[in-house]
C-alpha cells in the first residue's frame, strides 16, 4: 500500500497548480472599492457626537434580513482566525504565500463594506453587533477537521465553505429588499466564487496526486461540515431563521454546494482509488443518502410551519 504524502511533499507537488491558479485568479479578479457600495448620505451621528442612538424602528430590514446580515458579517469578521488556519496549513513561500496574502486582503473588504452599510443605514443595532464581534473573534474559529489538520483538510473545507458563503450572501441580498444591499452582496459573492475556484482546483490536483489521501480529507470535511460562524452568539436562532426562509438550508447545502463540487471532482466516477479509497467513497455515499433524507424531512416540517403561520396571519387579518 502506498504511503501518504507528507505536508511538505504535498505543498511541493502542488506548487505549479498554486502558481497557475494564482495567475488565473489575478487575471479574473475585478478591482472594487467598499466605499462605492455604501449610501453615505443616509448616515448621521450617534449620541456620542450629539446625534441619536440606534432604535429598531430606524431599520428597514426585516427580521430575517437582519439575522442573515449579522450572521454573514460576523462570519467575515473572524478573518484573522481563517488567515491563521490557512497560513499554518499552506506556506508563506512563493505562490502559496502570495495567495494567502491576496485572499486575506480580498476577504477583508467584505467585512468592511457590510459593516459600513449596516451602520450608515442603521440596519442593525451597532452596539449589539460590536459586542457579538468581540465574543466571536475572541472565541476564534475551530476547524471542523479537528485534530486532522493539514493542507488537504484545509483546502477541502474552504472549497465547500467559500461556495456555501457565496450562496448565503446571494440569498441574503434578495431578502434585504434594497437594491444597494443586493448589489453589495452580489459583489461579495463574486469574490467568494473566485476563491472557491482556487481551492477547488488545488483539491482536484491533489486528487490526481494522492487519490485516497485526498478523498479521506474530503469525506471527513463533508461528514463533519459546519459553517464558520457556528460559534457566534445567536447562531442557532439566526441559522434557523435563515433556513426557514430559504437563505441557507440543508437542501441548498446538498444541491448547491456539496454535490456540484463532488461532481466537479468526479468523486463517484473516478477509478484511481484503492480498496481504502473505495471504502471511504462508499461511506460518503451512505452519508449523502442520509443527508438527502434529512433535507426532505426538514422541507416537510418547514412547509407545515409556514402554512400554520400563514393561516394564523390570515385569521388575525380577518
Amino acid at each position: 500500500m502506498a504511503r501518504d504524502l507528507t505536508q511538505l511533499e504535498l505543498l511541493h507537488e502542488l506548487v505549479p497548480v498554486a502558481e497557475d491558479n494564482v495567475n488565473r485568479h489575478m487575471s479574473m479578479a475585478k478591482e472594487w472599492h467598499p466605499h462605492d457600495y455604501v449610501p453615505w448620505d443616509e448616515g448621521r451621528n450617534f449620541a456620542a457626537l450629539g446625534g441619536v442612538d440606534y432604535d429598531p424602528e430606524q431599520s428597514n430590514l426585516s427580521e430575517v434580513a437582519r439575522a442573515a446580515m449579522i450572521t454573514n458579517l460576523l462570519t467575515e469578521d473572524n478573518l484573522p482566525s481563517y488567515h491563521r488556519e490557512i497560513a499554518e496549513n499552506f506556506s508563506q513561500d512563493g505562490a502559496w504565500g502570495t495567495w494567502v496574502g491576496r485572499w486575506t486582503a480580498e476577504e477583508n473588504r467584505h467585512g468592511i463594506v457590510m459593516r459600513d452599510y449596516l451602520v450608515v443605514t442603521r440596519g442593525v443595532d451597532p452596539v449589539a453587533l460590536e459586542q457579538a464581534r468581540m465574543i466571536h473573534m475572541t472565541n476564534g474559529f475551530a476547524s471542523p477537521a479537528g485534530a486532522q489538520t493539514g493542507l488537504l483538510h484545509s483546502v477541502s473545507y474552504v472549497t465547500f465553505q467559500e461556495l456555501a458563503t457565496r450562496v448565503s450572501h446571494r440569498n441574503t441580498g434578495k431578502v434585504c429588499d434594497d437594491p444597494i444591499a443586493d448589489r453589495m452582496l452580489q459583489r461579495i459573492a463574486a469574490d467568494e466564487n473566485l476563491h472557491m475556484m482556487f481551492y477547488r482546483n488545488v483539491t482536484a490536483a491533489a486528487l490526481d496526486i494522492a487519490p485516497d489521501q485526498t478523498l479521506e480529507a474530503i469525506s471527513h470535511i463533508v461528514m463533519n461540515f459546519r459553517m464558520p460562524g457556528a460559534g457566534m452568539p445567536n447562531f442557532r436562532r439566526n441559522g434557523v431563521l435563515m433556513a426557514k426562509h430559504g437563505i441557507y438550508d440543508l437542501r441548498q447545502h446538498l444541491e448547491d454546494v456539496v454535490w456540484p463540487v463532488l461532481r466537479k471532482w468526479q468523486i463517484f466516477e473516478r477509478e484511481d482509488f484503492t480498496g481504502v479509497g473505495e471504502a471511504k467513497r462508499e461511506e460518503l455515499a451512505v452519508f449523502l443518502e442520509d443527508l438527502e433524507r434529512q433535507a426532505t424531512k426538514f422541507e416537510e416540517m418547514r412547509d407545515r410551519s409556514l402554512a400554520r403561520e400563514a393561516a394564523k396571519a390570515e385569521r388575525k387579518a380577518s
